[in-house]
């Protein structure tokens, strides 16, 4: 194929992609008048509805990144039996449907499970509660953050590590000071991808609690019960601030070096 043809190739593919992606967005932002998207805003339903999905997106991603470091680490360093098995279960919440991770979640978490029973003994359930939610997007969220730090630890030398350890430091000290910084942008990058879809979640959000509503519940209960032009007002709050918070999370994670450049 002649050079100028493949560009040309190339490049109507990929911009009938990008404006699959653009058309839903663009249209649904033309469609919704101005008028009923201060409306909506002014609704206190949605604002907390707003305000709770980022607070326990927020929380499930600082909360369980700090759990799974080690995993991570351990993934990207050590060689063991069954480690590809575990490759694999690390993965399985972005196979399955997410109504299903919910269902199975549900049968961790659920009140007469000891998570139940612990969580009813400390004052609180796991059940149409916050932190139901919060371990909710954290079970479909995860992967995206470990795989993201696994090959962070990955790209960092290892002898590196090895000379630290040979000049007396502690395995912790060097994690601490030369694994996890020298990992830290793939790290916050994995963070960011975790954030993001963690706020996004509706399917095992909305079988472990319904109420209180995330932002989409409620866009999907305002869909079902009053139909289109009533949850698109709420739909348009809730993509221009998902956009805007991934946005500046990613400039929080950019390369210092490209940001130069």
């Amino acid at each position: 194929m002649h050079r100028n043809t493949f560009r040309i190739v190339m490049t109507l593919s990929g911009s009938l992609v990008l404006l699959f992606i653009i058309a839903p967005l663009a249209g649904i932002l033309l469609k919704s008048e101005t008028s009923e998207i201060v409306s909506a805003f002014r609704e206190p339903e949605v604002t907390g509805s707003i305000w709770l999905t980022v607070a326990t997106s927020m929380a499930a991603t600082f909360l369980f990144a700090f759990l799974s470091l080690p995993l991570a680490w351990m993934l990207a360093r050590k060689k063991f039996p069954g480690r590809k098995l575990v490759l694999g279960i690390i993965d399985l919440p972005v196979v399955i449907p997410h109504t299903a991770a919910g269902i199975a979640l549900l049968g961790v978490i659920s009140r007469d499970t000891l998570a139940g029973k612990a969580a009813a003994n400390l004052g609180f359930d796991l059940i149409g509660s916050a932190a139901g939610i919060v371990l909710a997007m954290a079970f479909v969220s995860l992967p995206f953050f470990i795989n993201a730090a696994r090959e962070g630890f990955s790209n960092v030398p290892e002898r590196l590590e090895k000379a630290a350890l040979n000049l007396g430091a502690s395995p912790l000290r060097v994690f601490l000071s030369i694994s996890v910084p020298l990992a830290m942008r793939q790290i916050v990058s994995g963070s960011v991808m975790m954030f993001a879809r963690g706020m996004s979640e509706f399917g095992a959000v909305v079988v472990i609690a319904y109420h209180p509503m995330t932002a989409p519940v409620l866009i999907f209960e305002r869909f079902s019960s009053f139909g289109l032009q009533y949850a698109r007002p709420v739909s348009v709050i809730f993509i221009v601030i998902s956009v805007v918070m991934f946005l500046i999370m990613r400039l929080i994670a950019r390369d210092p070096e490209n940001a130069r450049n």
